[in-house]
């Protein structure tokens, strides 16, 4: 195997670990989106609902199908959140989520 080779199976390799690291680091914002919308809405089934919310992203591609579920949820539930407020969240936890995802 020459250089040139294990320098390209390195990047291959890097880049596997990156997306799985980001898949996880989806699935982890999604579930922390998905308890703070239950905590939100008064549900006690939190754990439920992260997990409904974990299975929604696999929808469609992108977290649209993610935001279309939050939103439908907390309008149904009475709750006046604004599309904005709740892709800030989602940001937010989605840094929360990484910095999880990296420490272990």
């Amino acid at each position: 195997m020459t250089t040139f080779d294990k320098r390209e199976e390195g990047f291959e390799n890097k880049f596997a670990h990156d997306q799985d690291q980001e898949f996880k680091a989806i699935a982890r914002r999604n579930k922390l989106l998905g308890l703070w919308a239950a905590g939100l809405m008064g549900l006690e089934s939190a754990d439920d609902y992260a997990k409904a919310v974990v299975k929604a992203d696999f929808e469609q591609p992108g977290e649209e199908d993610v935001l279309r579920k939050i939103m439908t949820d907390l309008t149904g539930s009475g709750l006046s959140t604004s599309e904005g407020e709740v892709r800030r969240k989602m940001d937010e936890l989605m840094a929360v989520a990484r910095e999880q995802i990296k420490g272990e």
